[in-house]
This record gives structure tokens, sequence and C-alpha cells, in this order.
């Protein structure tokens, strides 16, 4: 079986790895924890392909300890309960350096198997894991551990990585490699931060390259073919799903048409049409609101055609109305009223509804004073009354405040004036 190139590329040294120097440049926390020699209980966080295992592997290196390798997809509890099985024989006296990838697909119950040794330093753990530790961990492993976040690695970076790809390949294959112009410049761009994609691509086009006099000879066209949309990947139930998503609705808050469009091409690259839609037609409602609460069925309206024309044309209409979103002005006091009436609900502020709003005809023996005495407001001149509606419990509660836009200092003129009228 041969081994992939990025495995067969793994730096041996920390001033080996390409990335990561937040973590592992001189003096920096990780640095100094790993030269240290004394490894505590660690989790590393991050996507795929930016270093963790590596970095796992020289760590383990540099103990005295026993090193045993697993991963969360496909560990058992049986499995753990052999490692810990293991822990008082002659071979692990000095505990055991437990690497434990991809975490999060234990349950929580495989999780705790492991507490009591972390706990006595029968086990270091080092954990790695692509998802957010704080939703997927289990919290008292993340109480005995210290967690480092691992982030995609900058072009500039993996350009090193790709240049000694293409070195290690010829040396392999005992043949000059031929780069046209900008050939490792795009292999760097369309790997998404990701080094294991972009030895890949080194591979793929070393195998694939038209053999000539000189050697093997890379077009640029054939690097674009091999990497193309490999940045545009992501899981859509993992973090980058979401932060693209988070990206998206915050750029159309935050009134910035290119950066939502952006992020809406990144997001229909990838097919994800329902979330751009679901999306979009959130911040129409919570974004825009009542400062235009017309563009609401606009945007609808844009789903709708999106939804009925599929991509690649559902770009079109999505695109219209993204734009119009980031354009329009701005109001979130819907919202606002919204989540302050439903925090008094969930602080226990239910009271009774007022008599007169009641949907009854008739009263009981027990209501003192008969009648339900409503007063109809079209009944009056500017179909408006004075008359109390919230429970007595939140009667002088204030849940919606006009917002500093045209539309509702128009409602607030307009009803000032009604009110004033009526005093």
């Amino acid at each position: 079986m041969r081994v992939p190139l990025a495995e067969r590329l793994r730096p041996q040294t920390l001033d080996d790895m390409v990335g990561q120097q937040h973590l592992l440049a001189e003096g920096k926390a990780l640095r100094r924890i790993i030269d240290a020699g004394e490894i505590p209980n660690l989790v590393f966080y991050g996507p795929s392909g930016v270093g963790k295992t590596t970095l796992a592997t020289m760590i383990a290196k540099k103990t005295n300890r026993k090193l045993v390798k697993t991963n969360g997809t496909t560990a058992s509890t049986s499995d753990l309960k052999d490692i810990i099985a293991d822990l008082n024989t002659f071979e692990t006296l000095n505990g055991v350096l437990l690497y434990l990838d991809e975490i999060q697909y234990l349950n929580k119950r495989q999780q705790q198997i492991l507490l009591e040794f972390m706990e006595n330093g029968k086990i270091t753990l080092i954990a790695s894991t692509t998802e957010n530790p704080y939703f997927y961990v289990y919290n008292a492993i993340l109480s005995r551990s210290t967690v480092f976040e691992f982030k995609p690695v900058q072009k500039e970076e993996i350009q090193r990585a790709v240049t000694r790809g293409f070195g290690k390949v010829e040396k392999e294959i005992r043949q000059s490699v031929i780069l046209e112009e900008g050939v490792v410049a795009c292999i760097a761009s369309s790997c998404g931060g990701d080094v294991r994609k972009a030895m890949n691509a080194v591979e793929l086009c070393t195998l694939s390259a038209d053999e000539t006099e000189g050697g093997r000879y890379v077009t640029l066209q054939l690097a674009q073919e091999l990497t193309q949309c490999s940045a545009m990947r992501y899981d859509r139930d993992g973090d980058e799903h979401y932060d693209l998503l988070s990206a998206f609705q915050k750029s159309m808050r935050g009134s910035d048409p290119n950066a939502a469009v952006y992020y809406l091409a990144r997001l229909l690259s990838a097919g994800d049409l329902l979330s751009v839609c679901r999306r979009l037609l959130v911040c129409a409602c919570e974004d825009v609101g009542l400062a235009w609460p017309q563009i609401i069925p606009v945007v609808k309206a844009s789903v709708d055609t999106a939804l009925q024309v599929g991509l690649p044309e559902a770009r079109i209409p999505l695109a219209d109305a993204v734009i119009m979103v980031c354009n329009a002005p701005k109001s979130n006091t819907a919202y606002l009223a919204i989540n302050r009436a439903m925090a008094d609900i969930e602080r226990g502020k239910v009271g009774s509804i007022p008599r007169h709003l009641q949907n009854k005809h008739c009263d009981g023996q027990d209501q003192e004073i008969k009648g339900q005495f409503y007063l109809y407001p079209h009944d009056a001149s500017k179909s408006w009354v004075q008359q109390q509606y919230l429970p007595d419990i939140v009667k002088d509660a204030c849940y919606y405040e006009f917002g500093n836009n045209k539309n509702e200092q128009a409602f607030r003129r307009y009803w000032e004036q009604i009110k004033d009228d009526k005093k």
C-alpha cells in the first residue's frame, strides 16, 4: 500500500511544521510546554490537515511514556478498557500517552472511563477534534485539560510545504518536475488552509503531468482542474458550516454587500441552498424588520423563486435579495420586543388576562362586578381608546420601543398625536 505524500513528508521537528506560529513560535505557551517535556492533558481543536496529529506525534517522542493511538470513530468501550487494563504492566510503569483523534465521536460514557486515570496521572491524554470541544467534549475532561485552537494554515506557509512536496516527489521518482508559473500559488490558494489537501494535490499533479524531455511538466491549467472547489467543501454538521452562515448573516446585518455576496457564493458553491434561504429570511425579519417591513414579502418571493429554479440559477434571485437586505435601513426593535416578552414569560410573569379582554359573555357567581366592559376601539373617532391590555403582573411593561428610522419614527409621531388628543 502506497503511503500518501502528506504522511511521507510529515515534519519531524517543530521548526519543520508550517503554520500554527501563534502556538509554536519561540516563547509561545504551547512551545514552552513542549520544550519543558512535562506534558499535561491537551485538547487540540481545529480543521483537518493543519498539524494536530503531527504535533501530537512529536510530543509523544519527547516523553518516556508508551504511546497509544486510537480514533474516536472506531474506538469502542472495550478498546478503552483494554488500554486501562495495560496500565499496570511493566511496559507502562511510567504511564501511557494516549493520542485520541476525533474525540467528539466518543459518547459521554466512553469519555468518562478515562477520567480516573487522567486524574491520577496514569494516562496523559492528547485529544484532537475538528469540532468545538466546548460543545462536544465532556466538561470533566475539559476541566483536566488545556485547549489549544489550531487555525487554517496561511497561503504563504502552504507554499513552502507545496514546494517541499514537489521536491520530495522529484527525489522519489528520480525525474525532474517542471512547474509552470503560478502552480504553487494555485495549489496553496485552493486547499482552504489544509496542508494535507495541498500534498494530495501535489501528488495528483505529478502523476497526471505530461512527460517531456526535461521531465514531468505540471501546467497551471492542470493544477486548477485538480484543485477546483476544494477550498469550498465543508461538513454541513461542523463548525465551519455555522461559521460561514454566521459570517453571511452578520455581513448582511452590517450592511456590507461585498462580504455578504462573497459568503453567499461560498455557501452556494457547497450546494447549501436551504441554509442560505433560511438565514436570508431570518435576516430580513430580524435585522431590517420594521425599518422597511415591505422587504419581508420581497425576500420571501426571491427565496421561493430560488427554490423553484434550483442551482445554479438560484444564485441570481438570492443575490438580488442579499444586496437588498444589505442596503436596506436596519431595525431590530421587533426582535428585541419579542425577546423581552419571552424573558418575562420564562420568569413566570404569567398573569390572568384582564376581564374585558376575555372571551366570555356572561359572569360567574364569583364575579362581584358583572359585565365585560370591553371598549371597542373602532367606536372611537380615531380608532383608539385607553384601556389595559396586559395582565396586572406586567401592566407597566414596555417591550417595544420605536427605532430611530424613518418608518418607525413616523409610527411614533402618529401615535403620539392620537394619544395626546385622547388625554
